[in-house]
């Protein structure tokens, strides 16, 4: 399945949870989303990309380890199904969107909660998609220097004209 239709799927299930363990099943499923996405742009997406996504699937893996409660609470492991990015930039974007929704979502499980133990896992996972979010971003503004970089090149050839 491509990663924007996981993306969405990911969103729409944070949005529709209300319980503490699925918020924090859901957090988790997003890392794990943003390890595989990672991953795969690691070996397969641009070049100029591949050692932050190496960067942002290492960040995912550690943001999936902070959380107790495994995604498996509905149906498995969501990311276990990418089987492509299609649109590098969409899939990032998309995974920056879910990922800054999982950070409030967990704020708000951390303030709710008596559990200390739930409280500083929320605390360590809002860290960790800090993280993920922060290598996303970086991973957009690559994209988008190369992409300036191809409009500027393609400009100077089309004022040039033929050879």
């Amino acid at each position: 399945m491509d990663a924007v239709r996981l993306l969405k799927v990911s969103q729409h299930a944070l949005a529709q949870n209300r319980d503490v363990l699925d918020i924090v099943a859901e957090a988790w499923q997003a890392q794990a989303l943003a390890q595989a996405i990672g991953g795969h742009l690691a070996t397969t997406g641009p070049p100029e990309l591949r050692g932050e996504a190496r960067g942002l699937s290492e960040a995912g893996s550690r943001g999936c380890a902070v959380l107790d409660h495994p995604g498996l609470r509905q149906g498995g492991v969501r990311a276990s199904q990418l089987s492509e990015v299609t649109d590098a930039a969409s899939a990032l974007t998309s995974l920056g969107v879910l990922l800054g929704d999982v950070a409030m979502a967990l704020v708000s499980v951390a303030c709710a909660t008596d559990d200390e133990g739930l409280y500083w896992q929320c605390m360590e996972a809002i860290d960790a998609a800090d993280e993920s979010s922060d290598r996303v971003r970086g991973m957009l503004r690559r994209l988008a220097l190369r992409d300036g970089e191809r409009s500027a090149e393609a400009l100077r050839k089309s004022a040039t004209g033929p050879p």
